[in-house]
């Protein structure tokens, strides 16, 4: 049985710990109100950034436009990350991302990726468009666009003034591997209207798709496509991915459908190592012998279905490494029109390849472009009754 006397010492210990837990500044002043701990710390870490808010806001030279401030400081957050990919978009930046993944926009015609060395990367122009026209290649650095300089930090802003009215000129200064000096491409922008699925018959009853990227309709135009090869009777198909730099997962997945029957198409780790599997969940399987070609300008989801079709035995990969990027991003909308991608999970092919900066090896190594697809059909040649 415990004292009176022993129960009081209890009570003051009990009470003195839950004061140190939750800083119950309050129950000794009646001032301060009670601030669980986590909340008192979180609050401490951005009290710097509060009060140097406060400190521009009544010394700078200028009256400085809060939003403005705002705006910096979440950007500010994002780049904390050191992830490329992750980035916060004003509402003008955000309609311009949903923009492009519907096909169509106003702008010179590439794609582009931020890369570790601090550069904006072109991954591929279009193409038969203006950026394609006028020259600019794959592994093009961009350093300027209209003469301010632009880095991989800020690589939303940099596609957002690259875009703009058709008939509008941009200048784009590029840093080329092989040239000793920087030099500058004008280009006169267009309307961008993306056929992103494209097919013929080859010899010998071949068929070929070739898909540019993968964005809202894709999957669509491509069972369309595939339909009409089928219905001319082809024997193998080469499905070109050179030069595609990715885009929508639920595209790539449909498209897996078509051509994997039951199997996996990839599988995502997020930060706490749960596992999420993405299975093609169709019984039909094309059943014809299948090339892929890719590069590296092959990235994300390209890759995801280059993977699944390597690792599910439904082809072969042909051309030389792909890109390499391994990580998924998710985009979140915000109230006010701005929004955000955020990476969160890390994503591998179905045999547990993680492809982040390696890529993926393909079966048939051809380093020359220009023989890339006669060696698919020679191999497709060999595996046709």
């Amino acid at each position: 049985m415990i004292s009176n006397k022993k129960a009081i010492v209890g009570a003051l210990v009990i009470a003195l710990v839950s004061s140190l837990l939750t800083l119950n500044v309050g129950a000794l002043f009646g001032k301060i109100a009670i601030v669980p701990m986590n909340e008192y710390k979180q609050y401490k870490e951005f009290e710097k950034m509060y009060s140097l808010k406060s400190s521009i806001e009544q010394e700078y030279y200028k009256n400085p436009s809060e939003s403005a401030l705002v705006e910096g400081a979440i950007k500010g957050m994002f780049e904390g990350l050191n992830d490329p990919y992750s980035t916060y978009m004003t509402k003008k930046e955000f309609d311009a991302l949903l923009e492009y993944t519907k096909g169509s926009f106003g702008g010179i015609g590439v794609y582009v990726s931020a890369e570790d060395d601090g550069f904006i990367t072109i991954v591929s122009p279009i193409e038969d468009t203006p950026g394609a026209r006028a020259g600019l290649k794959a592994g093009d650095k961009i350093l300027k666009v209209d003469g301010e300089n632009v880095s991989s930090k800020d690589i939303d802003k940099a596609v957002s003034k690259m875009k703009g009215e058709p008939g509008s000129k941009v200048t784009i200064t590029i840093a080329r591997e092989g040239q000793q000096e920087p030099f500058d491409v004008h280009i006169t922008r267009e309307e961008i209207r993306i056929q992103t699925v494209k097919s013929e018959v080859k010899e010998d009853g071949i068929g070929y798709i070739r898909i540019t990227t993968f964005d809202e309709k894709t999957a669509a135009d491509f069972k369309t496509n595939l339909n009409a090869l089928k219905s001319k009777g082809i024997k193998a198909l080469v499905i070109d991915l050179r030069d595609n730099p990715g885009g929508l997962l639920d595209q790539c997945q449909e498209i897996s459908d078509e051509l994997l029957g039951k199997g996996t198409i990839v599988y995502t780790r997020d930060r706490s190592g749960s596992e999420e599997y993405l299975k093609s969940d169709e019984e039909r399987k094309l059943g014809l012998p299948i090339a892929v070609l890719v590069n590296g300008g092959s990235a994300s989801a390209s890759e995801i279905l280059s993977g699944a079709i390597k690792d599910n035995k439904a082809g072969i990969l042909v051309g030389t490494k792909t890109y390499g990027k391994g990580l998924v991003q998710q985009v979140f909308p915000l109230e006010d029109g701005s929004g955000y991608k955020l990476t969160v999970s890390q994503y591998f092919t179905p045999s547990g390849a993680y492809i982040n900066k390696k890529g993926i090896q393909p079966d048939i190594e051809e380093k020359d472009e220009t023989k890339q697809l006669d060696r698919a059909l020679e191999y497709l040649k060999s595996k046709i009754k």
